[in-house]
């Protein structure tokens, strides 16, 4: 007789070999066949809104293993908000316009570039976006990530364009929109002005120069000493190319100035800086000649060093003691500071630079010339006129175009902002910071600071691909012509025909018949060629979004983006809001950091550590990208390499085949027919339906505070410890071994169902793909079209109290537990010395002392079953003497000797029993095997 064939061994359709990445398109198209995300949207009606507003990738090229790794993390959140009860939909978006298009439709005109027309220009551009846009939104939905993909929203829809007008003409009307003539950063490569938003900081080396200015009169008057010899203002800079701007010279008026005689000369600078410029320059012989405030110097002139005029000094509390001198030059259009002096003291905001970056007629000599190559030539011509007292190189953090990566530049043109303190615009911005809910905390204090100090917000970028200025000016005496009637115009024609019309109309369509100018009756008036900053664009997708689409609401719950985003969309989000609604336009802000190399360095192509999705993905399955989202603590930056791959494949398959176990072990199991209660449950059962209890607490809670890596850990050790390791381990022999329907064993299957499908739940949010495939094995939906039975259609396990065990029950089972690891301790220790092979074939000695005897003895065939071993005796300390005992190392007292059982294995259940070869008809089994073929013949034969 086959005996094996009595055994009840797991049956499952959930395969061994995961296969992800064959499976996961199969289950990606019958999702969208059931129109799963429609069907979980009409099943939420009723239910508390949860809107976690998607902030819009740029539609330019393939996904990157961080846009991955935050769609993902989006997916999470929202089936996790489902699954706890809450209707969250999820709209995805696109951010379409702006100049990284553009530069890329340049590239494919080539020469035609410049002579092609604006909307032929603008018609390559869209065509170009939506090409990304097919290809990003396959990429984003083969991660498995769930939402209304045919309905996106798309910063270059009509509809949208027309919202980005219409939000523009709100703060236009308003008066918080000027035009003025202020330094901004520019990129002379991209040949536009750049926001805050789109620089970045880089490591470059600029030139550190010393140069001094002549003072016209000297200083006798302040001191006689000093009178009748050549006085300097020494000034320094990194920025050589900025003096041909030079208009002033700025000192703190706080500061002691020093008059240092270096030869025959006096050269002013701050005396606390004296010691540490001479040893700069390797200047031993100097001398102090005079000390003196610097109010008396105010308004004083002094020789530019190679232009023809004066520098004007002036008095600044910017001034600082870090570096330099003590004395600033001054180009007012070229920096902020310098811009606000220059208006103090009724300077020109002089920028002698065209808009690629070469000097116009202002510069003089240097006309023609482009910055910043020019410096070497400035710095020749200052030591040949004897005004550069000393010159280095420097490297520092200075600010790059995010596009092109050059080098940008800080200069005065026409721009058009929006005022950060009309209507309290800043200080109403930061009271609204204070309400929000920042994840992690510390975001709060960054984007306050950074409201808190930035300058008026630049809107105008001098590019063809976006969203234009809608502003109307009289061409005669430049003043701005709009009103509700003209916006409303162009919000008509923009919802038409989208931003085209503002080029393919002449400006007296937008017009009232018979307008004249308010200012001076002129009946001439142009048009702004200017587009908007595309921060705009995505800043106001609380308007043409949230407000706009009927499942979504305005302020959303939550926005989610990287911790640049400080600087970028929740700063343009939140200026655009309050601005004009008085309020953010999030409740909670929720950011992550970078996606880094295994070492943590940055991903680089020319470091050659750059991770694609797409490949992860063709290797592994998305299955594991989400895994590994959900592993990673995303507030620090995350990091991700082969070996950490590996490392969460193996978590995975850990899980998947604890699944796999479970579920093959409740093949003939039907709940309604064999379902055991709770009251009649074994005690060890019990236990697990108390650890399983624990585990679902923690992660519905970790879920809750967006703790994924706590789900991670959660998942990783209940499946891997609580259940394989300990639980499972112990039941196999009644799971096979027991009759079919005896009540150890279905026992143990109530236990297993519970568990498996309230696990299948809270893993659902991650492991979406198999959670999916094993929730249908579970419920026999691989062979139904049902999709009301979709584990997408069902919310985490409820607690059940009635499950928890009593404290004495629970500290009795932590030591069983102890006691067992020092047990499975000595057998792998026998194991290892070839004593035993299995720990079937192993018979345990267990001594302790006293109270631990006695609890030995009372939990004794507790113990037999979980230690799984044949033969389990209690002895007393003297009968281990002589044997090889090991020490308890969890249990104080306890030791363990392991020795070979008696007795033969029997053929069915493996144990070892003296009882093998005692029946004359079943020779190769033991008495409890056969008493159990004996009853399961009976229930057969009834």
């Amino acid at each position: 007789m086959d005996y094996r064939a009595t055994l009840n061994l797991p049956e499952t359709s959930f395969k061994m070999k995961a296969n992800l990445t064959q499976n996961e398109p199969l289950m990606l198209k019958r999702w969208d066949a059931e129109n799963l995300y429609q069907r979980i949207q009409e099943r939420s009606v009723g239910r508390p809104l949860f809107v976690l507003h998607d902030g819009p990738p740029y539609a330019n090229g393939n996904i990157h293993l961080g846009t991955a790794f935050n769609k993902i993390l989006k997916d999470i959140i929202l089936r996790s908000k489902r699954m706890a009860g809450f209707n969250a939909p999820y709209i995805p978006g696109w951010d379409c316009h702006g100049l990284p298009i553009e530069h890329n439709v340049d590239k494919e005109l080539g020469d035609k570039k410049k002579t092609i027309p604006t909307l032929s220009k603008r018609r390559a551009c869209r065509s170009y976006a939506e090409k990304w846009i097919k290809t990003q939104k396959k990429e984003f939905k083969r991660l498995g990530v769930l939402g209304d993909w045919e309905r996106p929203y798309l910063t270059m829809s009509y509809d949208y364009e027309a919202t980005i007008a219409r939000e523009f003409n709100k703060f236009l009307l308003s008066g918080a929109v000027v035009r003025s003539k202020k330094p901004v950063y520019w990129c002379s490569t991209c040949v536009t002005a750049l926001a805050e938003a789109e620089v970045e900081y880089h490591q470059h080396t600029s030139p550190s120069i010393y140069v001094k200015f002549a003072i016209d009169a000297g200083l006798g008057d302040i001191d006689e000493k000093l009178a009748g010899t050549p006085t300097f203002i020494v000034i320094w800079t990194t920025t050589p190319w900025t003096l041909p701007a030079n208009l002033a010279v700025a000192l703190h008026p706080d500061f002691e100035y020093a008059a240092v005689r270096v030869g025959d000369e006096l050269l002013v600078l701050a005396k606390e800086l004296v010691p540490r410029v001479m040893d700069e320059w390797g200047v031993s012989d100097w001398t102090i000649e005079s000390t003196f405030a610097a109010g008396p110097l105010e308004k004083r002139t002094c020789r530019h060093p190679f232009m023809n005029r004066d520098s004007l000094l002036v008095l600044a509390d910017y001034v600082t003691l870090e570096a330099g001198t003590g004395c600033v030059h001054t180009a007012p259009g070229h920096g902020t500071d310098d811009y606000q002096t220059g208006l103090r003291y009724g300077l020109d905001i002089l920028s002698p630079l065209d808009d690629d970056g070469y000097y116009t007629a202002e510069a003089g000599v240097y006309e023609g010339l482009r910055v910043p190559e020019v410096n070497d030539r400035i710095n020749g011509d200052l030591v040949e006129s004897g005004h550069l007292l000393h010159q280095a190189a420097i490297t520092h953090s200075y600010p790059h175009c995010w596009r092109c990566k050059q080098p940008v530049i800080y200069r005065a043109t026409p721009q058009w902002f929006i005022s950060m303190e009309h209507d309290d615009l800043r200080r109403k911005s930061l009271e609204q910071i204070r309400q929000v809910v920042w994840t992690p905390g510390w975001g709060m204090q960054r984007i306050y600071s950074m409201i808190e100090n930035r300058p008026d917000w630049c809107l105008s970028r001098q590019r063809a691909w976006g969203v234009p200025i809608t502003v109307i000016s009289c061409r005669d005496c430049g003043a701005v012509i709009n009103d509700e009637t003209i916006a409303g115009t162009i919000d008509e024609l923009f919802l038409q025909e989208g931003a085209d019309a503002w080029f393919s109309h002449g400006v007296d369509d937008f017009l009232p018949a018979d307008k004249t100018c308010p200012s001076c009756g002129s009946v001439e008036f142009r048009q702004e060629t200017d587009i908007l900053d595309v921060w705009f664009d995505s800043g106001v997708s609380h308007a043409a979004v949230c407000e706009r689409r009927e499942e979504l609401t305005s302020p959303a719950d939550l926005y989610l983006e990287g911790s640049d985003q400080h600087r970028g969309w929740f700063h343009s989000a939140l200026l655009t809001s309050v601005g004009t609604r008085g309020r953010a336009p999030y409740k909670g802000v929720l950011t992550h950091g970078y996606v880094v190399d295994g070492q943590g360095k940055k991903m680089s192509k020319s470091v050659g550590n750059v991770v694609a999705p797409q490949e992860v993905i063709e290797q592994y399955g998305a299955e594991i990208l989400r895994l590994w989202v959900a592993s990673e603590d995303y507030r620090d930056d995350v990091k991700v390499s082969d070996g950490i791959l590996r490392q969460v494949t193996e978590s995975y398959r850990k899980i998947r085949n604890t699944i796999r176990y479970m579920l093959g072990n409740l093949a003939d199991f039907q709940p309604d027919r064999d379902a055991v209660p709770l009251e009649q449950l074994d005690e060890l059962d019990r236990w697990a339906l108390a650890r399983f209890e624990e585990v679902k607490e923690k992660i519905v809670a970790a879920y809750e505070r967006y703790e994924f890596h706590g789900v991670y850990h959660g998942l990783n050790y209940f499946c891997g410890m609580t259940m394989s390791a300990f639980y499972l381990d112990i039941i196999k022999d009644r799971l096979y071994v027991s009759g079919t329907d005896s009540p150890l064993r279905r026992g143990a299957q109530t236990v297993l169902r519970e568990i498996t499908e309230g696990l299948l739940q809270l893993m659902a949010p991650i492991l979406c793909f198999t959670a999916a495939e094993a929730w249908d094995a579970l419920h026999g939906r691989d062979r139904q079209d049902d999709l009301a039975g979709s584990i997408f259609f069902t919310d985490f396990p409820a607690g059940n109290r009635r499950n928890h065990l009593d404290e004495a029950t629970e500290q009795r089972w932590k030591r069983l537990a102890r006691i067992r690891a020092d047990i499975t301790r000595a057998l792998e220790k026998a194991r290892a010395g070839k004593i035993i092979g299995h720990s079937l074939e192993a018979e345990v000695l267990v001594a302790g002392e006293g109270e631990l005897a006695a609890f030995l003895a009372d939990q004794w065939q507790t113990l037999k079953e979980i230690t799984i071993v044949s033969a389990l005796r209690l002895v007393g300390p003297q009968e281990l003497a002589g044997l090889d005992a090991t020490t308890g190392e969890e249990v104080e007292g306890l030791r363990v000797a392991v020795g070979p059982a008696p007795g033969e294995k029997c053929e069915r259940c493996w144990i070892r029993s003296t009882s093998v070869g005692t029946s004359a008809g079943h020779p190769t089994i033991c008495d409890r095997c056969l008493n159990v073929i004996g009853t399961m013949n009976l229930h057969e034969q009834s």
